[in-house]
Formats: C-alpha cells, structure tokens, sequence
C-alpha cells in the first residue's frame, strides 16, 4: 500500500511539475507574443483624432449616404469617441465629384463614391466599381479580399499616384437593366435609342447604334416624362421606386448587364491614413468591412420588397433577349480590346480581373448558376 501511495503522489507530482512547466512556458510565449505586439502597437488613449469626409451623394442618400454615416457611427462607437468622422454630404462643403481631389489634396481626410467616377484620371479605375457582363458582388469580394488579394493590391497601386487608400464600402449587386418607353425584342431596337447610362457601358450602347446621354439624377425623371431620353439606368426597385420612373415609363428591364454588381468605396488620405494609432486603423478597416456587408444585405432586402410595388403600379418587368445580351456583350470585348490597347495599367488589372474569372469559372458555374438554374 505504501509503495502505491508513493507511486501515486509521483505521479501527481509530476502531473504538477508537468502542468506547471506547460503552464510557465505557454506563459513565456504568450509574453514574447505580447512584447512583440506592443512593440508594434502605437497607442494613445488620450489623442483624440477628427475627421472630415465628402460624399458623391447626399448625407442621407438611401443606403449610400447611409452607409457614411453608419461608417462614421461605428469608427467613433468602437473608439470610445476618440475617433471621429464628420461626414458631409455632396454641395455641403464642396460639389461631391470634387471629393477625389480634395482628399487627394488632405484638404478633407476622407472620401465616399464609386471608383468609375474617376476614369478620367486613370481608367484603370472602372475596374473596381464595376463593368459590363463583368464580376457580381461575390466574384468582386472574393477577387479583392481572398486568396492573396491580388484584386485589392493593384486597387491601391491604382490610388498610389493619388496619395489615395481604398477600402470597399458595399456593393449594389446586379442592378437592373433599366426603364425603357420602347420594347427591346431585338438589337436593331437598340439603335437610335437615346438612353441615359454613363461610363463605358455607354461607349458600349453607342457601338450598338445607341446614343448615351449624359443626365444628372435629378434631371433623369423629368427628361425621361419629355422624352428627351427613351430609356434610362439607375440602380434597382428600391431606388427607382423612391425617383418615381415607374411613372413615367412603361417597361422595367433585367437583367443589368451594365452593372452586375456596383461596388462602392471609401478613401483616405494616405499620410492622414499612416499617422492614425494603430488601434485606430483597425477599427476604421473593420467598419469599413461591416459597411461592406450591410449595404449589399441592404439592398438585396429593400429590392425585393419595392419590386413588388413596382409590379403593383402596372409596369411591365420584362427580361432582355439573349440575343440582345449577346450583342452587347460582343461590343464591350471589342471596347475593352481597345482599352487593353491604349494603357498598361488596364491591360495590367484587366489581365487579374480576367484571369479571376476564368479561373474561378468552373466553381461558380457548378454551385451557383446551378442552383439557381436547376433549383432556384
């Protein structure tokens, strides 16, 4: 018995040294960790930092003025107060396109919009909103931020030159075709149709024998009631509902082959951006994150619920012919052929955002399109 009890409390003792030493040495890592992290962990609880922030669209825009204030929300909620985003919306302190060149600039620390507004600086950046039959929201997201984020490296090496860093602020998801006072069954109906659709989609309708017509938002109901234009794009039901074109045009197309997943974006400037604490630009990083998420579950959520109303009101939703979709399609290759051309810098994020697609190809065509088209 005795012998047992010494071979027991052996055991015992070693179980304890054994504990014991795990315990110090996982201690002694969690240490080194923890020196390491201070070391590189630039803190200060007393500092408080303000910002400013100028967006395309008003302060209380449905979802996109939105999604800046709920950005500005979260920054100083997660902060304790210590950081905060004032943000001003298009006409409050300068006109809303000119939030690229002031933030630029550091005249404002931070902007909102959509990255095709600035194709006339470089037009390397329409690849990181959106382009026609190009990524949906899931694509997009996947090619910025997974695997070795190569979409989201060449977006910054494209804001570089501008003292610029980006940070995706949601995503529209595929938008509709657009309102259309004409039936388009064929592409010869496309031709002489004066449509209101801006960017590259529109050099892509001219190719079609259309004629994009430039409108501003507030301009495009009544031009539309006049027939000044035919047609016109604008986002989705939530939107278009809220603007009223159910009124004053007969036929709602899909699908948006124009636009099949709108990204939006944020920016700062780069030295306000490097002189934050470094808990500060974590946190400004994850709420841009959470803003991603909502936006795209908003406006999937509102969508459905206005495209009821909008069926309700007597407009006709009707779908573009394949051989219509297949006509564009074959003009916006020969558009972004010529692009590929004329920049090194497209041909450069053309060749990723391509290649994502390809290589991605054969995994989206045997989950997703499959679900939705044998069970969705």
């Amino acid at each position: 018995m005795k012998r047992k009890d010494f071979i027991k409390k052996g055991i015992a003792s070693a179980g304890a040294l054994g504990a014991a030493t795990i315990l110090h040495s996982c201690k002694s890592d969690e240490q080194n960790s923890s020196d390491k992290d201070i070391s590189s962990v630039n803190i200060n609880f007393n500092k408080k930092v303000f910002w400013r922030m100028i967006t395309v669209w008003g302060k209380n825009f449905p979802v996109l003025g939105e999604s800046a204030n709920l950005l500005s929300q979260w920054v100083s909620t997660m902060s304790g107060g210590r950081f905060d985003i004032k943000v001003f919306g298009s006409g409050e302190l300068v006109p809303g396109l000119e939030s690229f060149d002031t933030t630029s600039a550091g005249t404002t620390e931070m902007g909102a919009g959509a990255s095709y507004y600035w194709q006339g600086k470089s037009p390397a950046t329409i690849f990181f909103a959106t382009l026609p039959f190009g990524m949906n929201a899931q694509q997009l997201n996947a090619w910025l931020y997974g695997g070795e984020q190569e979409g989201y490296k060449l977006w910054k090496e494209v804001y570089e030159p501008f003292n610029l860093v980006p940070f995706a602020a949601g995503n529209s998801g595929v938008q509709m075709g657009g309102w259309f006072n004409k039936e388009i069954n064929t592409p010869n109906d496309l031709r002489g149709l004066k449509m209101r659709i801006p960017g590259i989609a529109g050099k892509v309708l001219e190719k079609a024998g259309g004629a994009a017509i430039t409108v501003s938002a507030g301009e495009i109901y009544t031009n539309l009631e006049r027939g000044v234009i035919d047609a016109t794009e604008w986002i989705g039901p939530y939107h278009d509902y809220i603007l009223g074109l159910h009124r004053v045009a007969k036929y709602y197309y899909t699908p948006g082959w124009h636009e099949p997943g709108a990204l939006l974006e944020f920016f700062a400037n780069k030295q306000a951006y490097d002189s934050l604490p470094s808990d500060l630009r974590e946190i400004l990083i994850t709420a841009c994150h959470r803003v991603n998420d909502w936006v795209l579950a908003e406006f999937n959520a509102r969508n459905g619920e206005y495209l009821n109303k909008i069926k309700e009101s007597g407009t006709e939703v009707r779908s573009f012919s394949r051989e219509v979709l297949e006509v564009l399609r074959g003009h916006m290759d020969k558009t972004m052929s010529e692009l590929r051309v004329k920049n090194n810098l497209v041909r450069k994020v053309a060749d990723s955002y391509y290649g994502f697609i390809n290589k991605n190809k054969e995994w989206f065509d045997i989950t997703e399109k499959a679900y939705y088209d044998k069970i969705g």
